[in-house]
């Protein structure tokens, strides 16, 4: 049964936005990604959506095209970000099938729980190796496929078509810091200096080149990892100062924002779509069950007993 409109997209926008646009996509198969996905797609864009796993990569695809008559959407598996030449082929292959690769979003990313004490040079390295690196090598894939986009979309442009747009999605731990979180952390540090490094040196190409960082968003594979599955969902929304974890929508809604017209002006710059979380970072509950209280679980060498992942350490 195919996803709901209202489940991916709000009403917001106008109907072919993204006509004769193609968006390349890494982690397109994932919760987040996917949703970002259909949004762009349902708005008129082609797709090339990328990942590790060829099953879970073309099944994504198929369900994503039916989101509108006639959508072409490539699914390309068995590609990993963090091997340049995989990447640049599936960038070379999107632009020999679909036309071009107007919009990126480089979304592949890998998460756990785990204090230092607990977390292995490798497995700190793997995530660096994902998360930064495998950014840095969807941007020399695609950065000549951009500016030849961004050539073709003045910004701004009479007819308000865009192009020449890169998204990485990042986080908030690395605002306050995190505790079990510091893998995570310095990646996606790392990956918002990418952008700002990207946004000044290409954007007198046309390239536009920004963050988004979401919070706590409900039924995403990262939440399912990171959350305790003991704690209530009401109890959940007190962590955040508006109330509740965010949608999958509110994540594609902020995507199509700084894909389209009205993101024109938007660059070098972090989104946040988190509904003020990170203003209250201790209160996140990302690795705690629900009495497990800072900083006495971290003094005691403990993590929530109630995790999908953990990977505990005696500090």
């Amino acid at each position: 049964m195919t996803v709901p409109k209202s489940e991916y997209l709000s009403n917001v926008w106008a109907d072919g936005i993204f006509a004769n646009r193609v968006v390349f996509i890494t982690g397109g198969a994932g919760t987040i990604g996917s949703a970002q996905t259909r949004a762009l797609v349902h708005l008129g864009a082609d797709a090339c959506i990328i990942g590790r796993n060829v099953e879970k990569t073309e099944a994504a695809a198929k369900e994503i095209a039916k989101v509108r008559s006639g959508a072409r959407v490539l699914g390309l598996g068995g590609v990993d970000v963090r091997d340049f030449n995989s990447l640049n082929t599936a960038a070379n292959r999107c632009v020999k099938e679909l036309g071009a690769i107007d919009f990126v979003i480089a979304g592949a990313a890998g998460n756990f729980i785990a204090p230092i004490s607990g977390l292995s040079p490798n497995a700190f390295k793997s995530v660096i190796d994902i998360d930064t690196i495998g950014t840095f090598n969807t941007i020399k894939a695609t950065v000549p496929h951009l500016i030849a986009s961004a050539a073709r979309n003045p910004n701004p442009n009479p007819a308000s078509t865009t192009g020449g747009r890169f998204l990485s999605v990042s986080a908030t731990f690395h605002y306050t810091g995190m505790p079990l979180q510091a893998h995570v952390s310095a990646a996606k540090a790392a990956v918002d200096a990418l952008m700002g490094s990207l946004a000044l040196e290409y954007s007198p190409y046309g390239i536009t080149a920004n963050s988004l960082a979401p919070g706590a968003i409900e039924g995403t594979e990262g939440m399912s990892r990171l959350a305790s599955s003991a704690m209530m969902s009401s109890d959940r929304g007190k962590m955040v100062p508006l109330g509740r974890w965010g949608r999958v929508r509110d994540i594609a809604d902020a995507t199509v924002y700084l894909f389209s017209d009205a993101g024109n002006y938007v660059n070098g710059t972090t989104l946040v779509v988190d509904g003020a979380g990170w203003r209250r970072q201790g209160g996140a509950g990302v690795g705690l069950d629900q009495d497990m209280v800072y900083p006495d679980f971290l003094l005691a060498g403990e993590i929530g007993k109630n995790l999908k992942d953990g990977r505990k350490g005696k500090l």
